[in-house]
């Protein structure tokens, strides 16, 4: 029977691959931080433990006692930054999270690793070409703390994996979905226009891919890939202004007005105000709205090919994230009124 270690596994990725996992014969075991152990209960072929990628003493629970070669490491805790979460933070959990990751792994014998990584990781070519895996990756050669970060500790899996040790890495594009617990920006742009409180559409997209075949990938990844290689699991591009078009066809809402990007760029600081304000994250910052004006041209044709990687239509997965947001939304506590 096989074992799977799930990291970041309260985080949106994380949370699907388990309830993919869930439904066969495996155990699994999802490790979560200290701070995040009373928002899971172990159920099932479940069990959750608490720890801290960047302290490697706080893992040994996570790893004693495992049937090593029968054992998976899908590894997708780390921290997306969209703002200025300060590059030594970054490293810590993205780098040196994964460092401790992969020692583990290889101390305890695992079967294999799949590192989740970013297409972030990849340098931007010119608009009109399309982006497929590299053989290696460098900091210096993309732009962003989040995707330097991404980028080392994407080189580090390559390496082990050169040394011997059994490693595959996969590198989502932006992903979306039901489900969500974790404050996944995409998510959060959706509840926001719901709720009447995303001020502005920018013009301009993203390469987005519903995070359950991001999970299924990463699970065909971990049993059918090839060891040292790597995988982009991506959809296509979509507009910002086509995906609140179909949240507006099931949920309803207000045409908001399109900003062009050198505007939406302008206006960063007011829309950085304006949400926390509002108690909210930024969503258009200076590096979100880089990245939807950027070149987002990927290739899944290696993934469909050696994984049978193919991602649904965009639309099913607005309709599923709309009806789990209403329901989520339904569940909350309401404000009592004073009279």
């Amino acid at each position: 029977m096989k074992t799977w270690l799930i990291t970041g596994a309260n985080g949106h990725l994380g949370g699907a691959l388990i309830r993919l996992l869930e439904t066969t014969d495996c155990t699994i075991r999802g490790l979560v931080l200290p701070a995040e152990r009373e928002k899971v209960r172990d159920h099932g072929n479940v069990r959750y433990f608490s720890g801290d990628v960047t302290k490697p003493d706080s893992l040994t629970p996570f790893f004693a006692n495992i049937p090593a070669q029968e054992t998976y490491c899908v590894h997708t805790a780390g921290l997306i930054n969209i703002g200025e979460i300060p590059m030594e933070r970054l490293r810590r959990v993205n780098v040196e999270g994964t460092r401790n990751i992969l020692t583990l792994c290889r101390q305890y014998q695992l079967r294999r690793m799949v590192h989740v990584s970013s297409v972030h990781a990849i340098p931007e070519s010119a608009h009109a070409s399309v982006m497929s895996e590299i053989p290696c990756f460098a900091p210096e050669l993309v732009n962003g703390n989040y995707a330097k970060t991404k980028a080392e500790a994407t080189q580090l899996v390559l390496d082990a994996a050169k040394d011997g040790q059994d490693a595959v890495v996969v590198l989502p594009s932006g992903i979306i979905g039901p489900y969500d617990q974790a404050g996944n920006h995409l998510v959060q742009m959706i509840r926001d226009y719901m709720l009447g409180k995303l001020p502005a559409c920018v013009k301009g997209g993203y390469d987005m891919v519903d995070v359950r075949d991001v999970a299924q990938g990463c699970i065909s990844a971990a049993e059918s890939g090839a060891p040292g290689e790597c995988y982009i699991l991506c959809n296509r591009h979509y507009d910002i202004k086509e995906i609140l078009a179909m949240v507006r066809e099931k949920a309803g809402g207000r045409r908001l007005p399109v900003l062009p990007l050198w505007m939406a760029k302008a206006a960063a600081p007011f829309f950085s105000g304006f949400a926390r304000i509002r108690g909210r994250r930024p969503l258009y910052t200076h590096y979100s709205l880089a990245v939807l004006g950027g070149n987002d041209r990927f290739s899944h044709d290696k993934a469909t090919a050696e994984l049978h990687y193919r991602p649904r239509d965009l639309k099913q997965t607005i309709t599923d994230t709309v009806a789990w947001l209403k329901q989520s939304d339904d569940k909350r506590p309401k404000p009592k009124r004073i009279r």
